[in-house]
């Protein structure tokens, strides 16, 4: 291809008009560029060598389609569309001694890429570098910076870890089978990336933080654990009180491992759907299947034991079964589907639910060591005036969640009076929230 060349201004014209228009939005369109001809030369980079700004831009995983077309073409127009970028910065752009630009098609290129890669350093690039894996990718072995390909990649977010990946994967298997279609309905399904909750974020015990490794090592080694026919592994029940973290650890571990996660309520599925509940079950759990690697969150599995016991007519029992039978037949190992049973009830389930999972995990109420460690984090970004000793003292019998409504009452009560800053006063105004809600709870209506 041939370029027509614009007019180049001196390169103190370039500098200057680099500051007036904003440093920032020029180095901005130069990753663009230099992203757009390192990546069309390596074929081995691929979209998760794209950091998300320059998915977006590429149009890289329209569709939820994890592979990239090359060439990957940067044109004024597009600038202009995706960033509303000012004239100005387009014309600092071109006047660059390094850039080309085809007049026709209004694309930019690169037509000596050491030479505005050097640029692009000196201009203060080497923070998009570390951000960019297609660029460390070239700069690893390049003088003037030390980088990591690798690293860089490890930090860049997944495409698989998105909504809308997830979504376009979801539309493709309800779009072939109308049973599928109606087990979405009955489901919940976050990416990772939807998740609020991360494990840095959460206190576990020496226990949980046990189970969460196993799993880790569990999915690096799939396919040795495969080999030689350990299938029995990756079931696990969660028991414990209300509010002390079962939910928050499996929608962690969704995004610590990089799976979506499929949260299942029993008593919503048996009730709505009494009469196609024991089909529902094992569409949900076929479903779960084609979504793998994925997590399947089943809360309120206490739900199986009350049917168990209550149902006169037995087509409650008869759909219990189906879901224990659904069970029996999953295997993290061989379908690459992480199931997860919640309860609050352990006591009330029988020896036949009990035994379909590999492993139990408890959810005590945590003491006070735990409260503190969780008030801190929780209270890690907000200006706080608090002796957090004291107050995990003071809260024995809390739950997590309850910890966590406390600060959130406190934080409200100061902003209630335009502070910012937590005092004691709020605290205690959060502290009394807490206790008379569980004083409501404990005499019920």
């Amino acid at each position: 291809m041939s370029y027509a060349y614009c007019y180049r201004a001196p390169i103190s014209l370039l500098i200057d008009m680099t500051i007036e228009t904003g440093t920032r939005d020029v180095l901005g369109i130069m990753e663009l560029l230099l992203t757009a001809e390192i990546f069309n030369r390596s074929e081995d980079l691929g979209i998760n060598d794209l950091p998300p700004r320059c998915r977006g831009f590429f149009g890289a995983g329209s569709s939820g389609n994890t592979e990239v077309k090359r060439p990957l073409i940067v044109s004024e127009g597009a600038i202009r569309k995706v960033f509303g970028t000012p004239d100005a910065v387009c014309q600092a752009v071109r006047a660059n001694p390094f850039v080309g630009y085809d007049e026709f098609g209004q694309r930019l290129s690169l037509p000596s890429l050491d030479a505005a890669a050097g640029w692009f350093l000196k201009k203060g690039g080497e923070e998009r570098v570390r951000e960019n894996p297609v660029l460390a990718h070239f700069y690893e072995e390049k003088d003037g910076i030390t980088v990591g390909y690798q690293d860089v990649r490890a930090r860049n977010p997944r495409f698989e870890d998105t909504k809308e990946y997830m979504e376009a994967k979801v539309s493709r298997i309800i779009a072939e089978s109308e049973e599928m279609r109606e087990a979405r309905d009955l489901i919940i399904i976050s990416a990772p990336d939807e998740v609020e909750f991360s494990l840095d974020k959460l206190v576990c015990t020496p226990r949980q933080e046990e189970i969460i490794r196993k799993i880790g090592v569990a999915l690096e080694h799939r396919d040795f654990l495969k080999e030689h026919g350990i299938y029995e592994f990756g079931r696990l029940l969660f028991v414990g009180p209300p509010g002390t973290g079962k939910t928050s650890l499996a929608l962690a571990m969704s995004r610590a491992l990089h799976m979506p996660v499929l949260e299942v309520r029993l008593a919503m599925v048996t009730s709505q759907y009494l009469g196609e509940t024991s089909k529902n079950i094992d569409r949900i759990f076929d479903l779960a299947k084609k979504l793998a690697p994925c997590i399947l969150f089943i809360d309120e599995f206490d739900f199986v034991a009350k049917t168990r016991v209550s149902d006169d007519h037995g087509a409650m029992k008869r759909a219990v079964n189906m879901l224990l039978k659904n069970i029996d037949q999953i295997s993290f190992v061989k379908n690459g589907v992480l199931l997860i049973g919640a309860t609050n009830h352990p006591r009330i389930l029988d020896e036949a639910a009990w035994r379909r999972f590999d492993e139990v995990v408890e959810f005590p109420l945590p003491d006070q060591a735990m409260r503190q460690a969780i008030l801190e984090k929780i209270a890690a970004t907000i200006e706080c005036d608090c002796d957090f000793a004291d107050l995990a003292l003071r809260t024995d019998g809390f739950s997590g969640s309850d910890l966590r409504m406390m600060m959130k009452e406190a934080v409200i009560s100061a902003l209630m009076e335009d502070r910012r800053r937590v005092d004691p006063v709020d605290i205690e105004q959060g502290l009394l929230r807490v206790e008379e809600r569980n004083i409501i709870r404990g005499i019920g209506y």
